[in-house]
């Protein structure tokens, strides 16, 4: 499948369950907006850089679109769908006033200079810039881009509209962003990961053992965080390879090791470890962190932990998710894990709006609310509809994004 059709199946699935109409389906999959621009800027060596950026605006029944703009060679129109539509049921299932939206530029950054690469993102802007707004659509970081490049963006968008913080999240501090913003989405994780262990009565994040796919911004907190509870983190892996250590591996170290050489790899007091190897460890639980389509039919009868915390977006293929669920693995879902991002992204935007700094004390403690009320109200529909949490969580965002379409008038 492809990832929109992935994130129907999912989609569908919770419509039977809702027994939802094929018109009512249709009109929920639907994206609200299609965007493909062309990208062409003048590189460093006097030569045309051509690139293509996409924006896929999903669904605004709920308040003005939210979602990343990633950096990436893969980045095409189908992810883009995907991962819009997976935004609209992520900011419904915590109960944001947001809709779904998404996109970025088909370019590897790594390939680009840090003044090509502020070119390419402004001439980005320059052709979307009708389309996004604070009130409108509001772009945040994903893959491969950063508080940098959301303030470049925020600058590029006042030029056209005047000062506008609040068009962007994930701004550096400095520029309007939000305390407690870059941790947020690996925070968040953990905190969903310790209200599902006390609802289960399976103890705490102390003592249990955890692999990590990812060591990016989103891999790196989670680990930072699970070793701060006592959790032992015994391999974490990036896109050149992996490391592991049984005993445990020293998380602040390895963070210092990772800043300076770029990678997990060639960590003291580790041995090698492939990314295909990290994801059926014996461990408590699997943290897929990077990219998603990582657990497949291929490998999802190996995966031995528990638990698997999505911290990515579609990390399982559907095919995965049923061979996981039929082996009794607890899998809590994306939309719901990795949601302390756009959550935390709401609360900027809230002060951005407002004019108002918020300590952060009080973001942390509204995140945890956010992921503590979000469990308790799947929680209960999967037990009441004895569906997986996955489905629970789908049920509950097309319910209030169904509400939403219905009151406002179709």
């Amino acid at each position: 499948m492809s990832g929109f059709e992935e994130v129907n199946y999912y989609f569908r699935k919770a419509a039977r369950v809702m027994d939802l109409s094929a018109n009512v389906e249709r009109m929920l999959i639907t994206p609200y907006r299609e965007v493909k621009v062309d990208v062409s800027v003048t590189l460093d060596n006097g030569e045309l850089g051509t690139f293509i950026g996409y924006r896929v605006q999903h669904d605004k029944s709920r308040g003005p679109m939210k979602g990343g703009l990633r950096y990436h060679p893969t980045v095409d129109l189908d992810e883009a769908l995907g991962l819009a539509s997976l935004m609209t049921w992520k900011t419904a299932v915590v109960n944001l006033p947001y809709g779904g939206a998404k996109g970025g530029i088909a370019v590897d950054p790594a390939r680009l200079s840090p003044r090509e690469l502020e070119r390419v993102t402004r001439r980005f802007v320059e052709q979307i810039h009708d389309i996004i707004g604070p009130h409108t659509d509001i772009p945040a970081p994903d893959v491969n881009t950063n508080a940098q490049v959301m303030a470049w963006i925020m600058d590029e968008y006042s030029k056209f509209h005047g000062f506008s913080p609040a068009v962007v999240t994930g701004k550096p501090v400095d520029l309007f962003g939000s305390k407690g913003r870059e941790e947020a989405t690996g925070r968040g994780a953990v905190f969903a990961l310790e209200e599902y262990l006390a609802d289960a009565g399976a103890g705490e994040v102390r003592g249990k053992t955890f692999a990590v796919q990812g060591f990016g911004n989103v891999g790196s907190w989670a680990c930072r965080f699970l070793h701060e509870r006592g959790g032992k983190v015994v391999a974490v892996a990036d896109s050149r390879g992996g490391v592991r250590n049984p005993e445990g591996l020293d998380v602040p170290a390895l963070v210092e090791h990772a800043r300076r050489a770029r990678t997990v790899t060639g960590f003291p007091g580790s041995d090698p470890i492939s990314n295909e190897a990290l994801l059926v460890l014996d461990v408590d639980v699997l943290v897929p962190a990077a990219l998603g389509g990582v657990l497949t039919r291929a490998n999802a009868r190996d995966v031995r932990a528990r638990i698997v915390l999505e911290a990515a977006n579609a990390p399982t293929t559907p095919e995965a998710d049923e061979l996981l669920a039929a082996r009794g693995v607890a899998v809590l879902p994306d939309i719901w894990v990795n949601a302390g991002g756009v959550t935390v992204s709401y609360f900027e935007w809230a002060q951005n709006i407002q004019q108002f700094t918020w300590e952060e004390d009080k973001i942390n403690a509204e995140l945890r609310r956010h992921m503590r009320e979000a469990y308790a109200t799947l929680a209960r529909v999967a037990r009441e509809r004895k569906v997986s949490f996955r489905t629970a969580a789908f049920v509950v965002a097309i319910g209030r994004v169904g509400r939403a379409t219905v009151l406002r008038g179709v």
